[in-house]
């Protein structure tokens, strides 16, 4: 088994690598607190290629693999969980699903611009009422004499949604069928009908702006649904499985930031005469901690390879994704409040990014499906079982 990483793999790692030491880590906490979107950061990110990794040239991305992109997600992550947040979206959210399932002409008209980094795309599935449960949305899109559809309802904790300009919708289009009543559609987000809510007050990845949309009879036509009538369930948890991956390798970054910065202050810190890390509760702490951050990235690298083995090959990675974003999830979680712990009061102050580590990572266990749904995959997958 070869674990070498390619020329090109290697090529995006150092150019996300780069750009995220030299332009997002000094900028990172000033992002936080003032919760501003990083537009600028954001376009040049997408002339880097790095918003749309996966999307053929064609369409405007960079062409390469799912191990291209989780590793150039744990570099962005490294620097600022925000910035890796928009970029994560972009990339396995948005563009991965239309990819996947939109028309020659619709990846051409909507993937284009969000791969460059033109424009900035978002994904709406959440509810206000439904967050797990996806298939208790009520939005609602009907349709019409002409082929169309009329959209009504809300969408919450949309991620890009106070600046997107297209997004890609689930809305219900025969209640009575349940998950296959869903419909996927793209929304143009400068049409009438269209309305944002206010940006969401976050306790973490702040400048990654978030907030409620809602659709007042909504006018799309046949034109604008994304594979099939009913099918957008399925679409939907496709999308997921890839955006697990995303996010695992967030986490992965995220941890590594921690890890690194702990690593550094126990060499340095000096307590009864001697450095901390040489106390054996702190080698502890880091001995747990480098294993938990080792599992973390190679079982995130096998869900990307896993990702790469279904697209030549058909098949499902649903358990691999699940498996890498709970383990590294819940990996960050620890090793950030590990280090916290290990910094002490410095690690509790905002003069140090421990703590904008701490409350960034605690939203990886959250967004797309969290922790108990992780295990709820897992084991479904695993049993056979429903």
């Amino acid at each position: 088994m070869d674990f070498r990483l390619t020329e090109d793999q290697l090529s995006i790692q150092s150019i996300a690598r780069d750009f995220a030491q030299k332009r997002i880590a000094p900028v990172a906490a000033e992002f936080d607190r003032s919760g501003e979107f990083p537009l600028e950061n954001i376009r040049a990110m997408g002339q880097l290629g790095l918003m749309g990794i996966e999307v053929p040239a064609e369409y405007g991305g960079a062409g390469m693999d799912s191990v291209s992109y989780a590793l150039a997600m744990m570099e962005i992550a490294q620097a600022d969980c925000a910035h890796s947040t928009i970029m994560s979206v972009n990339n396995t959210l948005y563009c991965n699903g239309l990819l996947q399932f939109a028309t020659e002409e619709q990846k051409h008209k909507y993937v284009t611009p969000i791969a460059s980094g033109e424009a900035i795309g978002a994904f709406a599935l959440t509810e206000p009422q439904s967050g797990s449960d996806a298939t208790a949305m009520r939005c609602r899109a009907v349709k019409q004499a002409d082929g169309g559809f009329v959209i009504n309802g809300k969408k919450s904790w949309i991620t890009s949604g106070p600046v997107a300009k297209y997004i890609l919708l689930f809305a219900m289009t025969e209640p009575d069928k349940h998950a296959r009543g869903v419909t996927a559609f793209i929304i143009d987000t400068g049409r009438k009908g269209f309305l944002r809510g206010k940006t969401e007050p976050k306790l973490g990845i702040r400048a990654s702006a978030t907030c409620e949309i809602e659709f007042e009879d909504y006018r799309v036509s046949a034109a604008d649904v994304i594979g099939e009538e009913g099918h957008g369930f399925k679409i939907a948890m496709g999308v997921l499985d890839a955006g697990r991956i995303g996010i695992a390798s967030q986490a992965v970054g995220l941890a590594r930031a921690a890890y690194e910065a702990t690593l550094e202050y126990a060499r340095e810190r000096k307590a009864f005469g001697q450095s901390i890390g040489s106390f054996q509760m702190i080698q502890a702490k880091i001995a747990d901690m480098k294993c938990k951050l080792e599992a973390a990235y190679w079982l995130t690298l096998r869900a990307a390879f896993a990702k790469q083995q279904a697209a030549r090959n058909g098949g499902r990675f649903s358990t691999e994704a699940a498996v890498a974003k709970l383990t590294a999830s819940e990996a960050a979680m620890w090793i950030t409040h590990q280090a916290v712990q290990v910094h002490g009061g410095m690690g509790y102050s905002k003069e140090m990014p421990l703590e904008r580590y701490f409350r960034d990572a605690k939203i990886t266990e959250i967004y797309e499906g969290t922790s108990e749904i992780q295990r709820l995959v897992i084991a479904r997958n695993e049993t056979g079982l429903r």
